[in-house]
């Protein structure tokens, strides 16, 4: 069976490995000529909107799908007549405007920050009043890894602030005083079989994921395994779906989802009886779902901009290199670590040791 993946990137990548012990093959739709996952499959160059090249794909392959969430929607609808397409389009078209997403998700019964949607400057002060400071203001499109967002603490930064955003119709969420950022990953098969994995707690800096681990026993699964059931559910969802989390108490407040394998549960890929990426797969080709299971203690560590020496890593016991094959780039994502062992203690010595490695070689 060959899946066709729109993006090349290293999600794609990690699809494709996950893949081949399966005896699935790969074709991938990507501008990029040197793309990080061309070579474990046919690779065609060119645009996303090329009809040309969204015929071939759906040609070749027998199932569609795609790493990223910015894909334009009439490209799915396009390729579903000829090829099934999964994760479908709704989610899409739901996922890619944050107004559009957050009163989806209220309207499921699922607690969002306070939010209003603004189109001028003129908007944003007169919503100020309502949300109050500190906020957040982000472009209703395209935003991702902390692009097209700005905090606002007071007043005074409204205006810069807008300038900042370039006139982009926006949403302008209240702050959220959260006591952790977790993420729900769950796949859900073309039969409706669902699995899910156990939250995910996330740090992050200046809008970039660094560091995601496992957590064992959460009480706060069951609230989230509800709301992705929910969601899963609505959109009549096939794949991999994450949702982004802000914890408050005991109470959970949904930030946003993404219809595809995400960076918070790379370290499914060692840390699970089964990866977030073969689920994905299983998924779409209605193959019976893998156990999630949790291997141990597990923790995934980004490496952005610049990545520690093979050798430093490696001579860690227990930790994974995954290198994108990537050209290094500041704010890029060009590889991650993953840290397992069974021992609590170790586990908390080994996430120090790689945070530290990883502070000393991003952006370098």
């Amino acid at each position: 069976m060959v899946i066709g993946i729109l993006g090349a990137g290293q999600l794609a990548r990690m699809l494709a490995l996950a893949g081949k012990p399966l005896g699935l093959k790969f074709i991938f739709l990507d501008p990029t000529p040197i793309a990080c996952a061309a070579d474990n499959g046919k690779h065609l160059i060119g645009d996303y909107t090329d009809p040309k090249l969204l015929t071939q794909l759906a040609e070749e392959a027998d199932i569609i799908t795609y790493e990223f969430e910015n894909v334009p929607v009439e490209i799915i609808d396009f390729l579903s007549e000829k090829t099934p397409v999964y994760p479908p389009a709704k989610a899409l078209s739901v996922g890619q405007d944050r107004i559009t997403e957050k009163n989806f998700l209220q309207d499921l019964g699922i607690a969002t920050a306070p939010f209003k949607a603004v189109s001028s400057l003129e908007d944003l002060q007169q919503a100020m009043p309502e949300i109050g400071y500190p906020a957040i203001l982000k472009t209703r499109r395209l935003g991702y890894d902390g692009k097209g967002q700005v905090v606002l603490k007071s007043e005074n930064d409204l205006s810069n602030a807008w300038q900042a955003v370039k006139n982009a119709p926006c949403v302008i969420e209240g702050f959220v005083p959260f006591e952790r950022e977790v993420s729900i990953i769950a796949s859900r098969s073309v039969s409706g079989e669902i699995a899910y994995y156990p939250l995910s707690e996330n740090s992050h800096d200046k809008g970039i994921l660094r560091l995601a681990k496992n957590t064992r026993n959460d009480p706060l699964q069951q609230k989230a395994e509800a709301y992705i059931d929910t969601l899963l559910k609505a959109l009549d969802y096939v794949g991999t779906l994450a949702l982004e989390l802000f914890v408050v108490g005991d109470t959970i407040i949904a930030n946003e989802f993404a219809p595809r394998v995400h960076n918070s549960g790379h370290w499914t890929i060692e840390g699970s009886e089964t990866s977030q990426f073969e689920n994905h797969l299983r998924a779409i080709t209605d193959m019976p779902l893998g156990s999630t299971h949790s291997i141990g203690y597990s923790a995934m560590q980004n490496f952005i901009g610049g990545v520690p020496a093979s050798e430093k890593l490696l001579a860690l016991a227990h930790v994974h290199l995954h290198l994108y094959d990537k050209t290094a780039r500041k704010g890029r994502k060009i590889a991650h670590a993953t840290a397992r062992t069974d021992s609590a203690e170790n586990f908390a010595d080994l996430i120090k040791q790689l945070s530290e490695l990883a502070a000393a070689s991003d952006d370098s």
